[in-house]
């Protein structure tokens, strides 16, 4: 919580579903942010229980069984690397993909009710006071229930935390009050980047994502198109770059490593090495879904219109 004898410090708030989504997604926005003096404050809304383990030495039943703990610590270093020094957890399970039983799994994030997550959310809105706020667009980024979850959360808490009407009990902690954000960014993939990458991967005579497997039908080449307009953006709609380039990417690309049972150097995220990050991935794309404060686009700060 804010103290009353401090001025309000500028404050960006990501909000995003497991751990190592953080550092991909907004990592250097956030490392930007921490040099710039302003405070950064995480929420995730679980530990990534259910997720894979990249390196074969690591995959066994007793590090799945105890992911959500492994996976915490990874968080932890990743964020000492891009200095952030508050981060928070909504107490929700993995839910796994779609289809699967974690989906199923009453204490998993897809299984809660939307009111009771977007209270704890609301709860660390008015407890830590964000300018900005960035989530996920409808689709997840990638249709994942846990990031289609977290933009369900995201914008109810956005909307909420300023309205005495909601969750009134909160106001019951002393120095607790309403709080509205005054921005609200999706987090996006510009299709310019899927091009820069997919170039970069042909130049390395890798075989480029978002690309049909061999054999594959026209049906399945139709679908695997629809998937990847759903999470690439047009850089038309891009209303914000933010320029990464330099400290805070050097930052980002470290932090990534710390992720270890998530991503590894062979992985395709990885392939192209800090000097293709540098090529194709310098600046970090966001759409500004919301706004209380007046600016004007496009925007090459988050904080644009609020210091």
């Amino acid at each position: 919580m804010t103290n009353p004898a401090e001025p309000h410090r500028p404050t960006l708030m990501t909000v995003h579903a497991h751990p190592d989504d953080e550092t991909i997604g907004t990592g250097g926005a956030m490392a930007k942010a921490v040099d710039a003096g302003h405070r950064v404050v995480l929420v995730t809304g679980t530990r990534g229980e259910l997720g894979e383990i990249v390196v074969p030495d690591m995959d066994t039943p007793d590090n799945h069984r105890r992911l959500g703990e492994i996976r915490a610590g990874e968080l932890e270093r990743a964020m000492g690397v891009l200095g952030v020094t508050e981060w928070e957890n909504l107490g929700y399970r993995d839910s796994g993909m779609m289809g699967t039983d974690g989906n199923r799994d009453p204490r998993s994030y897809w299984m809660a009710d939307l009111d009771e997550a977007a209270r704890r959310l609301t709860w660390l809105v008015r407890r830590y006071q964000p300018d900005v706020m960035t989530t996920y667009n409808e689709f997840g980024g990638y249709g994942h229930p846990d990031h289609i979850r977290t933009h369900d959360v995201a914008i109810r808490a956005f909307a909420r935390a300023g309205d005495p009407a909601w969750y009134p009990e909160q106001f019951e902690e002393p120095g607790l009050e309403p709080w509205a954000p005054s921005k609200l960014y999706i987090q996006a993939i510009p299709a310019s980047v899927r091009e820069r990458i997919n170039a970069k991967m042909i130049e390395m005579g890798q075989k480029p994502w978002w690309s049909p497997p061999d054999g594959a039908t026209p049906e399945q080449i139709a679908e695997m198109e629809a998937f990847a307009a759903k999470m690439l953006v047009p850089d038309e709609k891009i209303t914000t770059w933010v320029d990464v380039s330099g400290a805070p990417l050097e930052a980002k690309w470290n932090a990534i490593h710390e992720h270890v049972t998530q991503i590894s150097d062979e992985s395709g995220f990885m392939a192209m090495g800090y000097d293709g990050w540098r090529e194709g991935w310098a600046n970090e794309a966001y759409i500004l879904q919301e706004s209380r404060v007046e600016t004007t686009l496009p925007e090459t700060d988050l904080f644009a219109g609020i210091v």
